[in-house]
């Protein structure tokens, strides 16, 4: 009987002891994950400041005239693909049908991560505008673009909101697209949802006659959430889904709300969120 009581005494140590490990080894491989993911957020930082800043004396030219704002998007682009490749990230763009990209387009996506921006510089093939937070003109790579062909608005304020609407307006009678995000911010919460989307983009695609070009990001948010800054990043393929156009010349304001609704449909049901 002391035998058996001894073995079992042993055998129950042993398997806390297994257990223990087991924990411990699961807690350690978590946070070396993180904090791998932490390095590879400073190198992919890294590596965006260093060829925003070797691209300086083409970025002085640029923006001396206005007249040469319509190149900033290739100095965009090239920052984007050379950092995404150091840090081993990159995009992969599906479209649903043929893209006219001689057409203006407002662009609108979901929000999930700063990567967005990247996505859909890469994907969208005409030249483009983003709207975005005011903040973003005092951030060392994206203010240098919000402060030359980007429009900035300050969410709090309504003056802000008529006035970047305004502005977005010149640009698609000038030829150029607009890119928003409707959601208005990256949620907060991981991971990600789909948030309601305001009525501001599809207004003024009704307005102005300008047809809607609905963007899916469907995993950047699992390379890159938000702005890394807690989870991290990793090396991987972003995926983008290039919806067809939905057109609006038929269009009153009284559709307004229907239309934000259907596109807000479209790329929920592409995400897979009942």
């Amino acid at each position: 009987m002391s035998l058996t009581a001894n073995f079992l005494r042993k055998t129950n140590v042993n398997l806390i002891r297994l257990v223990y490990c087991h924990y411990l080894f699961r807690y350690f491989w978590a946070a070396m994950k993180l904090l791998l993911r932490k390095i590879h957020t400073q190198l992919y930082r890294f590596s965006v400041a260093f060829f925003y800043m070797l691209v300086w004396p083409v970025r002085y030219y640029l923006k001396q005239k206005p007249g040469r704002f319509k190149y900033i998007n290739g100095v965009r682009r090239f920052i984007i693909r050379c950092s995404t490749f150091i840090s081993g990230i990159t995009f992969k763009t599906t479209y649903e049908v043929p893209i006219d990209w001689s057409r203006t387009y407002i662009i609108v996506g979901n929000h999930s991560s700063n990567l967005d921006i990247s996505a859909i510089n890469l994907s969208a093939k005409n030249n483009h505008v983003f709207i975005g937070k005011e903040e973003l003109k005092t951030n060392l790579v994206l203010g240098y673009f919000f402060r030359t062909i980007d429009l900035t608005v300050n969410r709090e304020s309504k003056i802000s909101s008529f006035r970047v609407f305004r502005h977005a307006a010149e640009k698609l009678k000038q030829g150029i697209s607009v890119v928003i995000f409707p959601e208005a911010t990256i949620p907060l919460v991981y991971p990600p949802t789909l948030s309601e989307f305001k009525n501001g983009a599809f207004r003024l695609a009704i307005e102005l006659k300008i047809p809607i070009l609905p963007v899916t990001s469907l995993d950047t948010w699992k390379v890159y959430w938000n702005t890394g800054s807690k989870y991290g990043s990793r090396p991987g393929i972003c995926h983008i889904f290039v919806h067809k156009p939905v057109e609006t010349a038929h269009l009153t304001m009284d559709d307004a709300d229907t239309l934000r609704d259907e596109v807000y449909e479209t790329i929920k049901k592409k995400l897979g969120i009942a």
